[in-house]
């Protein structure tokens, strides 16, 4: 089933090539560059795009500025919440490790 507005889509691409507004495009008539996965592309640009992270690299991001604010601290309760969110963040790691 098409796009409930697949008509209007292509009626304003259609006014955009005959106004030309694709005309002298960076990169026009060059091979598109290689794709380790096409059926995901525009979603891994879109992520990449907005500063998406994968939620392994996130994890470490954050177990890294955990354990330089540990070095930082010297009260004794407050480290020992940090210990805490750092085992925390360990064990995730290790299930995302095991997951995929």
């Amino acid at each position: 089933m098409d796009h409930p507005l697949i008509d209007l889509i292509n009626a304003r691409i259609a006014a955009a090539e005959k106004d030309g507004a694709f005309d002298n495009l960076k990169g026009a008539g060059q091979p598109l560059p290689p794709c380790e996965d096409p059926e995901n592309a525009v979603l891994a640009r879109i992520l990449k795009d907005s500063g998406a992270v994968p939620e392994g690299v996130a994890l470490r991001q954050d177990l890294a500025r955990l354990r330089a604010l540990l070095i930082e601290t010297a009260d004794r309760d407050k480290r020992r919440a940090l210990i805490a969110e750092i085992a925390v963040l360990e064990t995730k790691i290790d299930l995302s490790h095991r997951r995929g």
